[in-house]
């Protein structure tokens, strides 16, 4: 009896140290979905120090390299990010935002009070120039958020025609007389943004009838076929707006369908970012879980009305909101980036890429010094966090084409609730390697992964890891580099068999020849 006591302790113990992950590589039925590299976008608004201190610094400034005021090293690091669009100047902030206020020469233009973030007053100094000027440094497609709420169909009409058109107009005139002579012919436009909060307190019926007056005046002033144009989606799991706006605007005024949704654990007690609990862990990642859940209900309304999926869901608000650091400006939203905020991301990415089919375009909330960031800055210091690295590893499937990957995995538990202790995605890319990423949001135990290889003939292994002893490790200043991503060793393949070991709350990316 005492053998067989002691045998069960240990394989409970087992148990508790590891746990189990099975699924299928499924090569063989690939559908020819591609990954949209655009998944892998971000957003940039006039909020705290993301633009003002973040991406651009000024003219001016002595102490910190820069390139007509754009911070060179945000732009090395966003270009090894291979940041394919970013979305500006907001946000609430977009839809107070009149865009000829920043335009011209920078000592004549005016200040405007930022009333949505920390009721600072603004000097205009970074404007349309700068921005659309700044994505070509960065190799980036432009998304500019029209103002709806407080704006004109006639402002939103002009600024198309100030950025797009080549020819002689009024406002090409000016733009040339401003310094820009060929247009940016941007084609991502947001027509308003949450339409039914901070962008008008709308209802569905009503902003589906203005988008519609919208969009319909953004033509004639570049290839109108080439213009993306995006409505103003839901909040969340708010499926109503989805169906309306659906229903209402005609295939052939929209291109995409936004949704915003962040990992908050209440919105009146969001907890802190660096300090949290591990039931505080728990409940954001059940937060970020519920994204599966959203992307697959809109979508099947979108279904309904799009069969063939020619408007894309496109999630351009997305990521993790905590309490912000003790002694900031609560209107800044400047919050520290742990293993947590590498768990958020990859698990939504992977859900993400899974869903390629309807979702074409996401944007993270923010890029620099606001929520989840990639990139923090202090003066002329910059880090990375975690959340830059997991992008960064998982670049890889940008413009890939989807394999299915089918995962049973065991669950992450806490107390009475659970969640999937394992999420991946898969693809492969144009020079035929296939890279498979897995997060395991388990803080507890490993996850030995067993995956059947179907359809491809593969021979070699190598990958990459990002983990830390704590879930509440980050960098800092003064220690930059303590999260980092580094060789991973614990995968091997036999035969048609890749064999995994992930550790706790870890992020890994693969790559198979």
């Amino acid at each position: 009896m005492k053998k067989l006591y002691f045998l069960a302790v240990f394989i409970l113990l087992c148990l508790q140290v590891s746990g189990q992950t099975t699924g299928v590589l499924q090569a063989d039925s690939v559908k020819g979905i591609t990954i949209s590299k655009h998944i892998y976008g971000h957003f940039a608004e006039h909020l705290g120090r993301c633009i003002y201190g973040g991406f651009y610094v000024g003219e001016d400034n002595t102490k910190i390299s820069h390139t007509n005021g754009i911070r060179n090293d945000v732009v090395a690091a966003l270009k090894k990010l291979k940041i394919p669009n970013l979305r500006w100047p907001g946000g609430c902030f977009a839809d107070t935002y009149h865009w000829k206020d920043g335009v011209g020469p920078k000592e004549k233009r005016p200040t405007i009070v930022n009333t949505w973030w920390g009721g600072v007053t603004e000097n205009n100094s970074f404007g349309t120039h700068d921005f659309l000027n700044m994505c070509e440094m960065l190799g980036a497609e432009p998304y500019l958020s029209g103002n709806v709420g407080s704006g004109t169909v006639q402002e939103l009409i002009d600024w198309v025609q100030y950025v797009n058109f080549a020819g002689k107009s009024p406002m090409s005139d000016w733009r040339r007389q401003n310094g820009r002579d060929q247009p940016w012919n941007v084609k991502y436009w947001g027509i308003g943004n949450e339409a039914w909060g901070c962008g008008g307190n709308m209802t569905p019926e009503y902003y589906a009838n203005l988008y519609r007056q919208y969009a319909t005046y953004m033509t004639g002033f570049a290839d109108a076929k080439n213009m993306f144009r995006i409505a103003s989606g839901a909040s969340s799991n708010d499926y109503n707006w989805t169906e309306v706006l659906m229903k209402n605007i005609p295939a052939n005024l929209i291109s995409g369908m936004a949704l915003h949704h962040y990992s908050v654990i209440d919105w009146d007690k969001k907890g802190p970012a660096a300090t949290f609990t591990e039931q505080q862990y728990f409940t954001t990642l059940q937060r970020a879980w519920q994204m599966e859940e959203l992307v697959t209900k809109h979508s099947a309304i979108m279904d309904k009305y799009d069969p063939q999926k020619n408007i894309a869901l496109v999630v351009d608000e997305w990521g993790g909101w905590y309490d912000v650091q003790p002694g900031t400006n609560p209107g800044f939203l400047f919050q520290q980036n742990t293993i947590r905020d590498a768990m958020i991301a990859g698990m939504t990415l992977n859900i993400f890429n899974n869903h390629a089919e309807r979702v074409r375009m996401a944007n993270l909330a923010q890029a620099i010094n606001v929520l989840q960031a990639v990139i923090l800055t202090d003066e002329e210091k910059m880090i990375l966090t975690p959340t830059y690295h997991v992008m960064e590893m998982y670049n890889v499937h940008q413009d890939a084409t989807l394999i299915p990957l089918n995962l049973k995995t065991t669950d992450f538990v806490q107390g009475q609730e659970k969640l999937p202790a394992v999420t991946g995605s898969a693809s492969k890319d144009a020079s035929g390697r296939t890279h498979i990423s897995f997060t395991n949001i388990d803080s507890r135990k490993n996850q030995k992964v067993t995956l059947e290889l179907k359809g491809s003939k593969l021979s070699s292994v190598t990958g990459r890891v990002l983990a830390s002893k704590a879930i509440q490790d980050h960098n800092t200043f003064q220690e930059p580099d303590k999260v980092k991503p580094a060789p991973f060793k614990d995968a091997k393949l036999k035969k048609n068999t890749l064999e995994v070991t992930l550790p706790p709350a870890s992020v890994v990316v693969l790559e198979l020849k």
